[in-house]
């Protein structure tokens, strides 16, 4: 099983798979993590990948633009299962979830990081938000 995962903090995710369990089923080949750093497809010298609400309200929010080049780029190379964005909105992550999710062969995440992610890329890409 693959998983590719797009991150605003890519370096936050790599020691959890560095360790143990996660660790020994990679090492042995039984799965595969990709971390995508989204800044390489931030816009300007500065890479910007935030912004605010479009709607207005507090927080910012991902930009659709650097997301969805991501998102496109890597559906170029790959098919997707799914698409799953992590979300406290989403659906609870159960035993009978991780069960269908085992079965699949690759699986984009994404992480919002900020207040979440702009709706058009919700409407767009994301299959599933857990």
């Amino acid at each position: 099983m693959v998983f590719d995962i797009i991150s605003a903090v890519p370096d936050l995710l790599k020691s959890p798979f560095e360790h143990s369990i996660m660790k020994r089923a990679i090492d042995n080949n039984l799965i595969e993590i990709n971390i995508i750093a989204l800044r390489d497809y931030g816009i300007g010298k500065h890479q910007q990948i935030d912004d605010y609400q479009y709607g207005g309200g507090a927080g910012l929010v991902l930009m659709p633009v650097p997301l969805h080049n991501c998102i496109e780029e890597l559906k170029s190379k790959n098919d997707y299962d799914e698409v799953i964005f992590v979300t406290p909105d989403g659906e609870s992550y159960n035993q009978s979830t991780a069960n269908r999710l085992s079965l699949l062969k690759r699986v984009m995440i994404i992480l919002g990081h900020y207040k979440g992610i702009d709706d058009r890329i919700r409407q767009k890409h994301v299959t599933m938000e857990l």
